[in-house]
């Protein structure tokens, strides 16, 4: 069998980072990561993405378009791929997921659903072509991880809803006083994580940190909108 790898079918795939201030969060991902951001001049829609080592890793969307309601707050949305979107909203919203935004056709891009888990953390679930995915050879992307309450619910519910549990996802417990909303997180592989806090730290970033049971060498930043990563050191 093959080995998985962040987006194979059932694993996530791709990113969009929702934010207010587009300017800001490209100067600060692109201080701070080394990510490029640029208009895709082959996009009808000239959608913004970014690129990691030459490679797509995300897309980036206004949230002062109209068609996002007002107050909306700065978020990453996060996808999985799925093989049949009807079929895997189906069973989401039986396995107790709440339904955000039933499926639909997102132009020539394949077609997409949003909804929440149970235990609070929003997804969406993509069916497109493997060419829209993160390929295998991206190394910015290494893995997803959601810390909350239950783990052993979030991945059973998973497991119902793609039939299998992502192999490049992590359910962890997190507790304590200062604890956020349950979320999805993605990891990021980069050289010397102590000089990416530093540079973030120059821009005015705090660092925040939780409370999960999680590998001791992840660290978070935060863009100044809120967005958040967890970057670790890349495997040598």
């Amino acid at each position: 069998m093959a080995a998985s790898h962040l987006g194979a079918l059932n694993e996530f795939c791709w990113m969009d980072l929702k934010t207010h201030d587009v300017p800001g969060t490209a100067a600060f991902f692109s201080a701070v990561l080394g990510w490029r951001f640029a208009v895709d001049e082959g996009d009808w829609r000239r959608a913004v993405k970014i690129f990691a080592d030459g490679r797509q890793i995300g897309g980036v969307s206004d949230l002062s378009s109209p068609v996002y309601p007002p107050g909306t707050p700065a978020h990453i949305a996060y996808y999985l791929a799925v093989d049949d979107v009807e079929a895997r909203t189906e069973a989401a919203t039986a396995a107790g997921a709440r339904l955000v935004l039933a499926p639909f056709d997102a132009g020539d891009q394949g077609r997409i659903a949003t909804l929440v888990d149970p235990v609070g953390a929003a997804f969406s679930l993509w069916q497109t072509h493997p060419s829209n995915r993160w390929s295998p050879s991206a190394s910015a992307p290494q893995r997803m991880i959601l810390a909350c309450p239950r783990p052993e619910r979030a991945r059973r519910f998973y497991r119902d809803m793609l039939g299998t549990v992502p192999g490049c996802a992590d359910f962890v417990r997190m507790h304590g006083p200062g604890r956020c909303a349950p979320r999805w997180e993605l990891v990021v592989a980069v050289d010397d994580p102590d000089a990416v806090a530093l540079r973030a730290r120059g821009l005015g970033c705090e660092m925040p940190y939780g409370t999960d049971h999680t590998s001791p060498d992840d660290q978070r930043l935060s863009s100044p909108d809120g967005l958040t990563f967890r970057i670790r050191a890349a495997a040598s």
